[in-house]
């Protein structure tokens, strides 16, 4: 007998908090960051690009004392290149171009539901969730991770039997590839688009480090309706139950009982609750990798 009925969510529930480690070190890393913008050195640094336009006068003082000869007429075309460099100062534009997240938290966790702070949220449309459902589900990155997940509950000996070898794998990735395709679409497409709510993490992005996990573990039950009002998350809490329910007609027979069920939902919401926490910091991991990276 298995001690636990359905372990595939537990291992990435468990790849989670590794990644929570390293986001955690990241944000610490990330805040001293932020203060060098306010550095005097880096002020002192971009103060030579506004002292260039008081150099063009220079330019014009030359015509007047060489008005009496013929030459000033070859000397005024010069002047003329002299001061069209100066606006060569567009190019200091292009910092302020607001660079968007990547769709993937540390290059391996889809995030194609996070609204960033500040970020305009255009209006949800239910082909709009179906599509943030199919690309949460059909990820180039889904397809590795659920192999490493079936190669460790076949070393594990779960779905004893099953037994080994690869149709046993084969059956084994199956059914974890199936049960986060069902889990994506009903928590992200279905059950917001019956009960109208909007499935989407939207990122409070201010605050101190406690106030702001406090928040993104509170979106497990809190989210909001397509028109914005705040609801009860019925999405994500229905939706992984209506979920771990339908999973029971592909299941083994030893994990179709009342507690397995009810441990594959906890675990598919704590799956989730995870994620959300990595979304929320998401952001400022991503600015200081990619300023460090610059």
């Amino acid at each position: 007998m298995r001690t636990l009925d359905s372990t595939a969510p537990l291992h990435r529930c468990q790849s989670l908090l590794l990644v929570i480690g390293a986001a955690a070190a990241g944000l610490w890393i990330a805040t001293p960051a932020r203060a060098q913008q306010f550095d005097p050195v880096v002020i002192a640094m971009q103060t030579p690009p506004v002292q260039t336009p008081p150099q063009t006068p220079p330019c014009q003082t030359p015509p007047p004392q060489t008005a009496p000869p013929q030459t000033p007429p070859p000397q005024t075309p010069p002047s003329s290149v002299g001061c069209q460099a100066t606006p060569a100062t567009p190019d200091s534009q292009k910092p302020d171009q607001k660079k968007s997240n990547d769709d993937h938290i540390f290059g391996v966790l889809p995030n194609y539901t996070s609204v960033e702070r500040g970020q305009q949220a255009p209006p949800l449309t239910t082909k709009a969730t179906f599509v943030m459902a199919a690309e949460g589900a059909f990820d180039k990155v889904v397809y590795p991770f659920t192999a490493f997940t079936a190669g460790v509950a076949q070393l594990q000996g779960q779905e004893p039997e099953w037994g080994y070898g690869w149709g046993a794998y084969g059956k084994r990735y199956a059914m974890g590839f199936a049960d986060n395709t069902l889990a994506s679409f009903m928590t992200t497409a279905v059950a917001p688009t019956v009960l109208r709510q909007d499935p989407r993490y939207f990122v409070l992005g201010e605050g101190g480090v406690w106030h702001r996990t406090g928040y993104a573990l509170s979106r497990t039950f809190i989210t909001r309706s397509r028109s914005g009002q705040t609801q009860f998350n019925f999405s994500e809490i229905l939706g992984n139950g209506a979920a771990a329910e339908i999973m029971n007609a592909y299941h083994p027979i030893e994990d179709r009982t009342l507690s397995a069920t009810l441990n594959q939902w906890g675990l598919q919401v704590l799956y989730d609750t995870i994620t959300d926490v990595l979304k929320e910091f998401w952001p400022d991991i991503h600015h200081h990798l990619h300023k460090s990276s610059s």
